[in-house]
């Protein structure tokens, strides 16, 4: 194999940032993961930090294209990218942003995300996954859910983004069992499946309940004796029953492809098909890095990188 670096591909998110070097062939020949995200930086880290972590294998003799998608094109993050505006062909869409940087061994740029104006909505990292999927050769559907801290579900037909809608549902469940007075019920990370089921249930048919439902976790473990396994895989359940109502409209009659980490992506899988949803998963670091390198190869094309 080709050991030599060619590019370098970024996924850099809140809380994590995960570096792929690549070869000409578009193998990945070095990778470092790190929890160094946006939230514990401040604009002048940035670089640092991916210097470091590309140390062991940066080339002195060349300046190397380096991509990145995700939060670290925030306006919280190294440098704001501006937003595409669905419906966006992510095919051909080309819009990079460069960023200033010291060392002259890196020519960064990072990826747009994409904005909706009506309902207002936003995604980042996100449309990387999607154009990875749409490049994957194993889509059989135009509906995909990426399960995440901001869950999205997207409308995909062919290669472009029609419209998206965000659910803060992983966000609440980490608030609800940290900061409230559930915590003391949902403590640990033990799981009670079939209190998982009952509850997606109970979200996705009464969704108008959830804030009295939610509560009712506390009681029914002070009444009754609820281990907290039951306590927090029914608060999941709630949660995650009332985003699927939500999202009706996007998977009703349809499959739905899930793009999300293993264990977050079974409870979807789990709570869909309990709905009689067919879904099917896909590795979300494998889209990120596919739709990274089609992003790259379309930009290298149009002398983006000049």
């Amino acid at each position: 194999m080709d050991d030599l670096l060619r590019w370098v591909a970024v996924d850099w998110g809140t809380t994590h940032l995960r570096v792929y070097g690549l070869n000409a062939q578009h193998k990945v020949i070095f990778q470092q993961q790190t929890t160094q995200g946006m939230a514990t930086l401040t604009p002048e880290q940035y670089e640092p930090v991916l210097i470091s972590a590309l140390q062991a294998c940066l080339p002195n003799n060349q300046t190397t294209p380096v991509l990145a998608c995700g939060m670290v094109g925030a306006k919280q993050g190294w440098c704001e990218a501006p937003y595409l505006q669905v419906p966006c062909n992510l095919a051909t869409s080309l819009s990079l942003t460069a960023v200033h940087t010291v060392d002259t061994r890196i020519d960064v740029r990072l990826v747009a995300g994409l904005s909706q104006p009506k309902p207002a909505d936003v995604m980042r990292g996100e449309e990387s996954q999607l154009l990875g999927y749409i490049a994957s050769g194993d889509r059989k559907t135009d509906v995909v859910c990426l399960p995440g801290t901001h869950s999205k579900w997207v409308q995909l037909k062919d290669t472009e983004v029609q419209h998206f809608k965000t659910f803060m549902t992983g966000e609440v469940f980490q608030i609800l069992t940290q900061h409230s007075v559930l915590k003391h019920v949902t403590s640990g990370d033990d799981w009670h499946a079939q209190s998982f089921t009952e509850a997606v249930e109970e979200g996705f048919e009464r969704p108008q309940e959830l804030l009295g439902s939610s509560f009712s976790l506390r009681a029914r473990a002070l009444l009754h004796d609820e281990t907290t396994a039951v306590s927090r895989a029914r608060l999941s359940g709630l949660l995650i029953g009332s985003e699927l109502a939500g999202a009706k409209p996007f998977w009703q009659a349809q499959s739905v492809a899930l793009i999300g980490s293993d264990t977050l992506a079974l409870h979807y899988s789990k709570a869909l098909q309990h709905l009689g949803v067919a879904c099917a998963g896909q590795d979300p670091h494998a889209m990120t890095l596919m739709g990274l390198q089609q992003f790259y190869l379309k930009h290298k094309n149009s002398n983006a990188w000049s």
